[in-house]
């Protein structure tokens, strides 16, 4: 089968890599402009481009897909079966969407209707969800809301972070995919139930600051979901400090006298100890701080920059 691919981060890798492992052609790429990264701010190629330029796939780059007046001719001098798409993270127009004869089809990690956005993976973990999966639909002109095709679902793991999550559920849907073209001339497209649908937007930055008012267990599940970005943080002594791990304390003694939410009410050789709402503890084991290295955070309490009675904002 013929198969345009629309995709740039390293979530859409196993999914193409999949399709081109199975013999399917992929006469052309469509990825997201090449942003600036790193400190020197300098334009670097995605995952996905990468790949195109490592297997010599030729590719399209639109700045705005929606804009672009020959973005249409290219793929129909492609003339592809099918056009799938894993996080290519722009809205497609519907010429483009309807250009195939099996249509133009979307890999989504979550099971729809719950979370349709840009940050299924996120949201499941802050919400606390126990299972997620893998969706793959129909695109249509509205955000996650096209008819499904298929899907799997996997439980989430207790500690599990929303990097390691995203990279399961990628290849999952690269598996499910394969499945799917298998028999993409049978399936019959099921509706969704859009009474049951959660929003997954677009993580910001800001998404990552703790409120420590919350519970142990709310901000263990905010941590997993904000971990490797946007990366969740608190501030100390006016300092930002990045949370990469830890873990709700259990069995806290007296926690009545441990001082308001954010205070520091221990310090071990196995973390930072941070008072939390509901009289709970949040155990960091794991930090960043800032203009430093990623470190543990006993390392972090023998440099002596954070003491007992000490407040996290």
């Amino acid at each position: 089968m013929r198969v345009v691919f629309f995709g740039s981060p390293e979530a859409a890798l196993p999914s193409i890599r999949a399709l081109r492992g199975a013999g399917h052609e992929i006469p052309l790429i469509v990825a997201q402009p090449d942003r600036p990264a790193g400190r020197g701010k300098k334009l670097l190629p995605g995952p996905v481009k990468r790949f195109a330029l490592e297997h010599e796939i030729p590719m399209v780059q639109p700045e705005k897909i929606r804009q672009d007046p020959e973005i249409l001719d290219r793929l129909r001098a492609a003339e592809p079966d099918i056009q799938v798409v894993v996080a290519y993270g722009q809205i497609i127009p519907m010429p483009v969407i309807a250009l195939p004869r099996f249509w133009t089809i979307n890999v989504h990690f979550s099971i729809l209707p719950r979370y349709r956005g840009a940050a299924p993976v996120a949201a499941a973990i802050a919400a606390g969800e126990t299972r997620t999966g893998v969706t793959i639909f129909r695109l249509d002109q509205k955000i996650d809301e096209g008819d499904v095709l298929s899907g799997e679902e996997t439980a989430i793991g207790p500690a599990e972070t929303a990097g390691e999550l995203e990279a399961r559920l990628a290849e999952l849907g690269a598996g499910l995919l394969l499945r799917t073209l298998a028999q993409i001339e049978t399936i019959v497209p099921r509706p969704q139930d859009h009474s049951q649908a959660t929003l997954a937007p677009k993580l910001r930055k800001e998404d990552g600051l703790l409120n420590w008012g919350k519970t142990a267990v709310e901000i263990d599940r905010r941590v997993r979901a904000m971990t490797p970005r946007p990366s969740a943080y608190t501030h100390l002594h006016e300092g930002r400090l990045i949370v990469l791990a830890g873990c709700p304390e259990e069995g806290v003694a007296s926690p009545a006298h441990q001082g308001p939410p954010g205070t520091i009410a221990g310090l071990s050789k196995t973390g930072i100890s941070v008072a939390c709402g509901g009289g709970t503890r949040y155990l960091i084991t794991r930090l960043n701080p800032e203009n430093r290295v990623e470190m543990a955070a006993a390392a972090f309490i023998l440099g002596g920059g954070i003491q007992t009675g000490d407040l996290l904002e």
